[in-house]
């Protein structure tokens, strides 16, 4: 097979810091390649590499050739790599809503490219960008092109992204996560799209993800890369059924498997220390757990939730009623997890938000303990806040980063006078660090100096300092890591048996929700879907949409 790009021995350099080790790979004409690794391992800055977009001033290639027909990339300049991107090579980037001109109509930003690189009128670019977005399968192409980013959702975005690097036709394709942050079924049209396209029109893609299972479903080969090297690299179907090095067998299993159920998910580490449990939760020890939950009354009733928003789209025209939940039912008993899942705008952190009463129910009850808590005083209310919790999404954004880390978790105990003194709640704080797998070490350091997966744990510290009895765990382990996911998810299973949490658990992963949950709450469109057994539900879905959700996850081979 021709290459259409070969990467020798390539090095690269932050400052005095190696982070690409004597790399070698190729692209061949007409091919999908993946590229899986976790955060840090190097494969986004050697594909920044292929399109000269490094940093300039903190890094430089110091040793190695990018070769694009023949070309070496490393030896052009600004001027000369502008004529290649977008034109030849083009990428699709991980975020989007950062990619994209907030300020300027998503039609105008694909017009800019075509303009920039044919000599097409603007009323033929007009109409070859509304050509693309069809080929995308954007809804209402017309609609789409006037509309602004922030108007559209997620899977439209990133499909206006790919009709950006697809609209000059290119060689090369790179796909940076283009699907990290999508729903299950959204991620599948995704894929779907970026197989068809390559299918019509013969590019070469680089599919970058840290998804080994989505890599199956749509590269014809793999390398793996680990610490800035590549490790493995061959067939898919070679790497998924005889996978040589102890990383990639720790990247296929240590996602949770929808065939069977283990006490402890195996982590990188466990791999590497060859120290893996292969202990499984038994349907009869799951069955004898359940009586058990559900003999009791329970913890949390929820009877007809609605919330109600009001919509308006002009000056002069009517306000819209919108139900975002819509008669909400269901209960939920100390020491369980409810799965709640379903595509972005269904309605599940809606709900969740109503149960917190952070976004008050329009009608309905909420009770806890059999206290209805929709009717609480100001003060009730801050009362309750101890007693149920959240773990947010990106808990970069939710810790204040002025704040460090020991003192940000001292903090709630301090607001609801938990302990009689700072120095009882400093040693309550040091233990619960500990709990969470972190040293005391980390008490005085500030939420930037943590990796991802470890201001994760500070998230999940925060939240159980006040020894809350439910705890709403908000896609709490979606922007992580394969193997820091699994440490996580065991964390919470342990913190659940140690202190005898509930938990909401709420994600648009179904590996991870069948992997967690007791019974699963399936939302669309603000109404319950179906709900019943997390197991039985996976092995015999009811309903039309929940069988779609299903089939969309990426199975691997």
């Amino acid at each position: 097979m021709n290459s259409i790009l070969k990467v020798n021995n390539l090095n690269i350099a932050f400052g005095i810091n190696e982070v690409i080790h004597n790399i070698s790979y190729h692209l061949n004409k007409n091919e999908i390649l993946g590229i899986v690794g976790e955060s840090g391992s190097g494969k986004s800055v050697s594909s920044l590499a292929i399109l000269g977009l490094l940093p300039k001033k903190i890094s430089k290639i110091t040793n190695g050739s990018i070769l694009y027909n023949g070309d070496d990339l490393t030896q052009l300049n600004s001027k000369a790599f502008q004529k290649i991107r977008g034109l030849k090579i083009a990428m699709i980037f991980q975020e989007p809503m950062s990619s994209l001109n907030p300020s300027m109509a998503c039609g105008d930003q694909v017009e800019e490219i075509l303009l920039q690189h044919s000599n097409l009128s603007k009323k033929q670019v007009k109409e070859e960008t509304l050509t693309l977005f069809e080929k995308v399968k954007l809804p209402q192409p017309e609609r789409v092109f006037n509309a602004y980013p922030h108007e559209i959702s997620g899977g439209q975005k990133q499909r206006v992204m790919i009709a950006m690097a697809i609209a000059c036709k290119p060689d090369i394709l790179i796909a940076d996560e283009p699907t990290t942050a999508l729903d299950v079924t959204v991620q599948k049209d995704i894929i779907t799209l970026l197989k068809d396209l390559q299918a019509q029109t013969k590019m070469s893609i680089i599919f970058i993800t840290h998804d080994l299972a989505l890599i199956s479903e749509i590269a014809h080969r793999v390398l793996v890369m680990y610490k800035g090297e590549i490790v493995e690299q061959g067939e898919v179907e070679t790497i998924f059924k005889n996978p040589e090095h102890n990383y990639t067998k720790a990247l296929i299993n240590s996602r949770p498997t929808l065939k069977t159920r283990l006490k402890i998910l195996p982590t990188i580490q466990d791999f590497l220390n060859d120290s893996i449990s292969d202990e499984i939760i038994t349907p009869a020890e799951r069955q004898k757990h359940h009586k058990k939950l559900y003999s009791k009354p329970p913890l949390l009733e929820v009877i007809n939730v609605e919330k109600e928003y009001l919509t308006k789209s002009g000056w002069f025209t009517k306000p819209q009623h919108f139900k975002a939940v819509n008669n909400v039912s269901f209960k939920l008993y100390e020491g369980e997890t409810l799965g709640l899942v379903g595509e972005s705008g269904c309605g599940k952190s809606t709900l969740g938000n109503a149960i917190l009463q952070l976004d008050k129910a329009t009608t309905g009850s909420i009770l806890y303990k059999g206290t209805d808590i929709t009717k609480l005083s100001k003060k009730e209310t801050r009362v309750l806040r101890k007693e149920i919790q959240i773990i947010f999404q990106d808990p970069y954004s939710s810790l204040n980063p002025r704040i460090p880390v020991g003192e940000a978790i001292l903090e709630p105990m301090k607001v609801h006078n938990l302990f009689n003194s700072d120095v009882e709640r400093k040693a309550q704080v040091i233990e619960i660090l500990n709990k969470v797998g972190l040293s005391e070490d980390y008490y005085n350091r500030y939420p930037h100096e943590f990796s991802g997966g470890q201001r994760q744990r500070i998230g999940i510290a925060r939240t159980i300092a006040l020894q809350p009895k439910l705890i709403v765990c908000d896609e709490s382990v979606s922007a992580l890591d394969i193997s820091v996911q699994a440490q996580v998810l065991n964390l919470l299973n342990t913190l659940k048996i140690d202190f005898g949490f509930t938990y909401i658990f709420i994600s648009h992963d179904l590996a991870v929700v069948k992997y967690m949950s007791d019974q699963l709450l399936v939302m669309n469109q603000g109404k319950i879907e179906e709900l019943g057994d997390a197991d039985i539900i996976y092995s015999d879905p009811e309903k039309e949409y929940t069988k779609k959700l299903i089939h969309a996850i990426p199975k691997g081979l």
